[in-house]
């Protein structure tokens, strides 16, 4: 049951990774490179919609992790499992200090309405975000090492 639990907690941390990465890596440096402020209505988009799904991925993540941390406590590799639930707690508490503050902003600007300083925001958004992905990886990385 515990290797199951393992991994469950390994894919559903590596599968928001990869939405993650895919944001910070793809759609992004996609909707950057259009025209104009065209890319806005994008973030915008990908601001309400994974807005409304992200806290329930990271919390559950953070959630399975501390249950396999917890039940394998007197397993080999629960240091790692640990270490990994203290990154998502990292990543819980940047994104609720850092990120979700300008998120909220960019959900409700429309092309008609924006702050003079839209662009500035999106880039520090995304530099907050980069770091985040980088804690996210090694959480994912220290949970798949576990389950070796």
């Amino acid at each position: 049951m515990l290797n199951a639990l393992g991994v469950f907690t390994t894919v559903v941390v590596g599968l928001m990774v990869g939405v993650e990465f895919s944001v910070a890596f793809v759609i992004n440096r996609i909707l950057n490179g259009l025209p104009g402020d065209n890319g806005l209505r994008g973030r915008a988009h990908g601001a309400r919609m994974l807005g409304a799904v992200m806290p329930f991925w990271y919390i559950g993540s953070l959630v399975l992790a501390t249950i396999w941390a917890v039940a394998g406590w007197h397993l080999h590799g629960a240091g790692l499992v640990v270490t990994a639930a203290a990154l998502l707690i990292l990543s819980v508490i940047m994104s609720l200090l850092l990120l979700v503050p300008i998120n909220n902003r960019v959900k409700t600007w429309t092309a008609d309405g924006l702050p003079a300083d839209w662009k500035e925001q999106m880039n520090r958004w995304d530099r907050f975000h980069y770091v985040r992905v980088a804690v996210i990886i090694a959480a994912f990385a220290l949970l798949a090492a576990a389950l070796a």
